[in-house]
């Protein structure tokens, strides 16, 4: 197949990148700055030449997106909005005037649409959309804003000839520098990796492999449209969480941080206390309704899976993993 990934330099984009070329795939990069093969200039705003990638392909997984790692200023907030919305748009705008567009298109959104809460886990038909609650800084509502008007421009885009889902994404583990569980890992051994304002906030992830597995999943399926939530089956306490990550990388104590202390390391991280104080408590309903299997549905086993791979990888971390690909031998075959 030939699948075509804007915005697919970050770390969910290199996942995905390695595994399906590994699968045997023609994978083509859309990105601002490009520097390998296969890789073509967009500015993620405007509709142009690099259309033509995307006219004949099988797939387009847009993850294009100003980085969530920032101080959430109003002006960064703004950068978000806009960068989501404007790419998503221009992406449907390619996929609409395609002589042959392609079958599926799946678009990068986010679990955070999701309300902060701690009484139940949220599903796709039950779950509660965030930004109304109580108690909360106002820029997460903002957030919120971002995520809805991220699914709408897909959902507005006339495209009849093409499915479109919406990937609801928690937080993907994976080895790589750079990604979240670098940054957790390097708290972790400095000590640092304890509760946070208590820690009684939920922690939704997902492992790299059952991320990639689960959008394999959905490509398969004709009969999937809409969002669709990428997260374990089991999201945990952010002290839990931590916990099980110190105990796979053999850190017996962690400290703990006040919501004051939490603000000043993410000042320091120029990063923002959202990721660390929402409660994220978000679940697969569709995708276990409809069959999926996770490989890594408990938290404990995927962090002692991931430590042993950042072990086996830091010399090098950034040469493409050897790991068996994670396609099914149904999208193999069309290739």
């Amino acid at each position: 197949m030939k699948i075509v990934i804007p915005g697919g330099t970050g770390q969910v984009g290199t996942i995905l990148n390695r595994t399906l070329t590994a699968a045997g795939h023609d994978v083509v990069v859309l990105t601002r700055r490009p520097t390998r093969d296969r890789e073509v200039r967009w500015d993620g705003e405007t509709l142009d030449q690099w259309a033509t990638v995307i006219d004949g392909s099988d797939i387009v997984i847009n993850l294009a997106g100003r980085s969530v790692s920032c101080r959430y200023t109003p002006s960064n907030l703004q950068a978000m909005m806009d960068s989501r919305v404007r790419s998503t748009q221009v992406v449907g705008e390619a996929i609409a005037q395609a002589a042959q567009p392609p079958r599926v298109w799946l678009q990068m959104s986010t679990a955070t649409i999701y309300a902060h809460r701690f009484d139940a886990p949220n599903d796709e038909a039950t779950g509660v959309i965030g930004g109304d609650e109580a108690g909360v800084p106002d820029y997460w509502a903002y957030s919120i804003k971002i995520a809805k008007a991220w699914e709408r421009a897909q959902e507005e885009a006339d495209t009849p000839h093409t499915r479109k889902v919406a990937l609801r994404s928690a937080m993907v583990m994976s080895p790589d520098r750079g990604g979240v569980l670098d940054v957790l890992l390097g708290l972790a051994r400095l000590g640092l990796g304890g509760p946070v304002a208590g820690g009684a906030q939920y922690v939704s992830w997902i492992h790299d492999r059952d991320f990639v597995r689960a959008v394999d999943f959905l490509i398969d399926r004709d009969d999937l449209t809409g969002p669709v939530n990428l997260a374990a089956p089991e999201p945990l306490p952010q002290r839990a969480f931590m916990r099980a990550l110190r105990s796979a990388w053999g850190v017996p104590v962690g400290l703990p941080a006040t919501k004051w202390m939490a603000e000043i390391g993410a000042f320091a991280l120029r990063s923002d206390t959202e990721l660390l104080l929402k409660s994220r408590r978000v679940v697969p309903g569709r995708l276990l309704d409809e069959g999926f299997t996770f490989e890594y549905d408990r938290w404990p086993a995927a962090a002692e899976d991931l430590a042993q791979r950042v072990r086996l990888r830091r010399p090098d971390a950034g040469r493409p993993e050897a790991g068996r690909p994670a396609l099914s031998r149904s999208s193999r075959g069309r290739a």
